[in-house]
C-alpha cells in the first residue's frame, strides 16, 4: 500500500532536476500513504515524472523499491495496492520464461505488461490498485484502477502540465495547479454526500473510474481538459453492469446447501489470500454480520488468534462494541477494544478536512478514523467486512424503496401525475417526511427513481448552488439495469458501482491511510461479487432475514444468536453534535455573511435550513452536514494553496 503521483509536459522543455523537484514535492504530500520509502524517477526528453511513497507490505527489501522498472526497461510503474493472486501469476510467467530478482508483486505486475500488455495483464490481477505506468518505446502514460475501486486515481491539469496522484494533496503541490471548485461537483456532494467519479471537487479535475483504464500521451496532454472527455477516454476493462448481466443471463443452478458450499470456499479463498503479508494483519470487528463472517474465516486459517479490533462509544446508542466482543470470545481471537467519548469523536473532526482532501460528508468517517488509529497500533494490515451489504441485499432502504415502488404502481395514474405535480413546491421539505416525501416518488418511471429518494440529501442541490448544474449518475437512471434483473438487482447495481467506491471504500481508504494501515476487502473480491449476481434473489432476500445466504454460511462458525441480529450501522451522532459542542464551529461555517461573500451557495437556503435545525425540526442535520465538510474543506484547501 502506498501513494504515487506525478507529471507529464506536453512540451519535455524541463530538466531532470526541475522534474524531480516537482515530482518529489507531490509524492512527499503522500508520506502518510508511505512512510517506509520515497522514489523518484524521471525522463527529461519526454517531459515525465513519476513519484512513489511506500508502504512496504511484501518484500521489506530495497528490491522493492519504487517507481520500478521492467527488466526490459520499456515500462515504469509507480503502483499503489496489492495484487493478491501474484504468486500464481509468477509461477506462469517463471514458466515463460522471466526471472525474478526479489519477491515482491509489483514486480510481477511489470513482468505481466511485458508479457500480455498492459489491458490483458490488469485484467489477470485480482486486487486492490492503482496504477500510473509509463511505456518509453510508445511514449505514453497509463493510469488504471482495480475493478471494484477501492483505490483512488485522481488526475487532471495544472496550467498545461498533465498532473496525477493518490489523493488531490499531491496535485496541489505543483504550483500551477490553480483550479477552482467545480460547481457542479458540489452539487452532487449536496445531493450524496459525496463527489463520484470521474468527477472531482476542482475544475479540469477528474477521478478514474473503477475497472477503467486510461491512455494519455503528449498530444493528449496537449490538447488539455476541453479536450478530454472522462466518459469517452477512461476505458472499462471490468464494467459492473455488464459483468451482473451476464451473471444473471446464466444463473446459479444448485440448490441452497450447494450455494451455501461455494460462497464458504469463494469467501474461504479470498480471506486467506488477502492474510498474506509480511506484516502483522489484523481485522476490524463490528460484531455485524460481514465483518463477523471475516474474522471467522481469517480465525479458521490462522494457526494463531486473530487480533481484531473495534471501538465503544461512551453511553451512546451507536455502541456495538459489547457485540464485537462476543464474536472475539466465541473465536478465540486477540481482542483489542477502546471505548471512545463525544470529546475524542469531536476531536476527530477538524482533522477531516486534511485527511480527505475532498469535501466528503458521511459521517462515519469518525468512528472509522478512531478504529484505523486503534488498529495502527498493533498492525499495519487489517481487513474489514465492506460489500456485504451492495452483493447480498442488506440495507433496510431497498426493503423501503420496493414497498413504495409496489405501493405507487397500485395508485391510478392521474392521481399519481396530480401528487407529483404537487411536490414541485414542496422543495427540500421532501426530506422529514409525510406527504412531501411521498407526492416527490409519485411521478417515478421505475425503481431507480424511487431510490433516488431514498439516498438522496438535497433533493435539488443545483438550486442550493448557484451555477450549478447537477451531473447525472448510475441514480438518475430509471432502471441502472435496463430490464436486464429485478428491481433489487437495480438498486444493489447502483450501489455497488457508485456509492461502495466513492463512500464506503473512500472512507476506509482515507482514515486507513491516514495512519499508514492498509484495508483489505475480502468480500469485494470479484469472484464473489460474480456469484452473488448468479444467485437467484431468494438466496438474499428472504422470509427468515435478508442477506440470507452469507448469514447461513456465518451459521457454520458462530451460534444463531449471533447471527440473527438486526443491522444497526456504523452511525455518529451528527444531530447531537451539531446542537452540542459543534455548534459555535458550524455557525461560524454557515453565517449568512460569509455565505453570501464566498458565493457557492444560495446563503439564504442554506442559512434558512440552519435556523430551521435549530428551532427543533429533524433530519435537517444530513443538509447541514455536507455543506459543513465543503465549507471546512474550502478554509483548509486556502490554506494549502499558499504554502505553495
Amino acid at each position: 500500500m502506498c501513494g504515487l503521483a506525478g507529471l507529464l509536459r506536453a512540451t519535455p522543455d524541463a530538466s531532470d532536476e526541475r522534474l524531480t523537484a516537482l515530482a518529489g514535492a507531490m509524492g512527499d504530500a503522500l508520506v502518510h500513504r508511505g512512510p517506509d520509502d520515497r522514489g523518484v524517477w524521471t525522463e527529461a526528453a519526454t517531459g515525465i515524472a513519476l513519484a512513489h511513497r511506500r508502504l512496504s507490505i511484501l518484500d521489506l527489501s530495497p528490491l522493492g523499491h519504487q517507481p520500478m522498472a521492467s527488466s526490459d526497461h520499456r515500462f515504469v510503474i509507480a503502483y499503489n495496492g496489492e495484487v493478491y493472486n501474484f504468486a500464481e501469476l509468477r509461477e506462469v510467467l517463471v514458466a515463460r520464461g522471466h526471472a525474478f530478482r526479489g519477491h515482491s508483486d509489483t514486480e510481477v505486475l511489470l513482468a505481466a505488461v511485458v508479457e500480455w500488455g498492459v489491458e490483458d495483464a490488469i485484467s489477470r490481477c485480482n486486487g486492490m490498485f492503482a496504477i500510473a505506468l509509463w511505456d518509453r518505446q510508445e511514449r505514453c502514460l497509463w493510469l488504471a484502477r482495480d475493478r471494484v475501486g477501492k483505490k483512488p486515481l485522481y488526475y487532471g491539469w495544472a496550467g498545461d502540465t498533465f498532473v496525477f496522484g493518490s489523493e488531490l494533496k499531491a496535485l496541489w503541490r505543483h504550483p500551477d495547479f490553480d483550479n477552482g471548485v467545480s460547481r457542479d461537483a458540489l452539487a452532487l456532494l449536496l445531493r450524496l454526500d459525496y463527489i463520484p467519479a470521474p468527477h472531482a471537487i476542482h475544475e479540469r479535475t477528474f477521478k478514474l473510474l473503477p475497472g477503467s483504464l486510461l491512455r494519455i500521451d503528449a498530444a493528449t496532454v496537449a490538447g488539455g481538459a476541453g479536450a478530454h472527455d472522462p466518459q469517452r477516454d477512461q476505458r472499462r476493462y471490468w464494467d459492473p453492469r455488464e459483468r451482473m448481466e451476464t451473471a444473471l443471463r446464466a444463473p446459479f443452478k444448485g440448490d441452497e446447501r450447494e450455494a451455501e458450499n461455494r460462497l464458504d470456499e469463494l469467501l474461504r479463498e479470498a480471506v486467506g489470500l488477502r492474510m498474506v503479508a509480511d506484516v502483522p494483519v489484523g481485522v476490524f470487528l463490528s460484531g455485524g454480520t460481514d465483518s463477523s463472517i471475516v474474522t471467522a474465516l481469517m480465525q479458521a486459517q490462522s494457526r494463531h488468534p486473530v487480533r481484531t479490533f473495534t471501538i465503544g462509544f461512551e453511553r451512546s446508542h451507536h455502541d456495538e462494541a459489547h457485540l464485537a466482543r462476543e464474536v472475539a470470545e466465541h473465536l478465540h481471537t486477540a481482542h483489542t477494544e477502546l471505548y471512545v467519548s463525544g470529546s475524542d469523536a469531536l476531536a476527530v473532526v477538524p482533522t477531516l478536512p486534511a485527511m480527505f482532501d475532498e469535501p466528503f460528508a458521511d459521517a462515519s468517517q469518525v468512528p472509522t478514523a478512531l478504529v484505523a488509529r486503534v488498529a495502527r497500533s498493533a498492525v499495519t494490515v487489517a481487513l474489514s467486512g465492506d460489500g456485504g451489504d451492495e452483493l447480498f441485499f442488506g440495507y433496510k432502504r431497498y426493503e423501503r424503496a420496493l414497498r413504495n415502488w409496489r405501493w405507487q404502481r397500485r395508485v391510478p395514474s392521474p392521481l399519481r401525475k396530480a401528487m407529483a405535480r404537487s411536490a414541485t413546491g414542496h422543495g427540500e421539505s421532501s426530506r422529514t417526511g409525510g406527504f412531501a416525501a411521498l407526492a416527490a416518488e409519485m411521478g417515478a418511471c421505475g425503481i431507480g427513481d424511487v431510490y433516488r429518494q431514498r439516498i438522496a440529501r438535497w433533493r435539488d442541490p443545483a438550486c442550493a448552488v448557484p451555477g450549478a448544474k447537477l451531473p447525472a449518475t448510475l441514480y438518475d437512471q430509471p432502471d441502472p439495469l435496463h430490464g436486464a434483473g429485478t428491481a433489487a438487482d437495480a438498486m444493489m447495481l447502483a450501489d455497488f458501482s457508485v456509492y461502495l467506491p466513492e463512500d464506503l471504500l473512500c472512507k476506509v481508504d482515507r482514515t486507513s491511510m491516514a495512519v499508514s494501515l492498509e484495508a483489505r476487502a475480502p468480500l469485494l473480491d470479484w469472484h464473489v461479487a460474480e456469484f452473488a449476481w448468479s444467485l437467484p434473489l431468494a438466496f438474499k432476500r428472504h422470509p427468515k432475514g435478508n442477506k440470507y445466504l452469507l448469514k447461513q454460511v456465518l451459521r457454520r462458525y458462530l451460534p444463531d444468536e449471533m447471527v440473527d441480529r438486526g443491522k444497526r450501522g456504523f452511525g455518529a451522532p451528527v444531530s447531537d453534535w451539531l446542537r452540542g459542542d459543534l455548534r459555535e464551529w458550524a455557525s461560524a461555517l454557515l453565517d449568512e455573511q460569509r455565505l453570501r461573500e464566498e458565493g457557492y451557495f444560495d446563503a439564504a437556503a442554506v442559512h434558512g435550513i440552519w435556523r430551521k435545525f435549530l428551532g427543533g425540526e429533524r433530519k435537517w442535520h444530513t443538509h447541514l452536514w455536507n455543506v459543513l465538510m465543503f465549507q471546512a474543506w474550502h478554509e483548509h484547501w486556502r490554506e494549502q494553496r499558499r504554502d505553495v
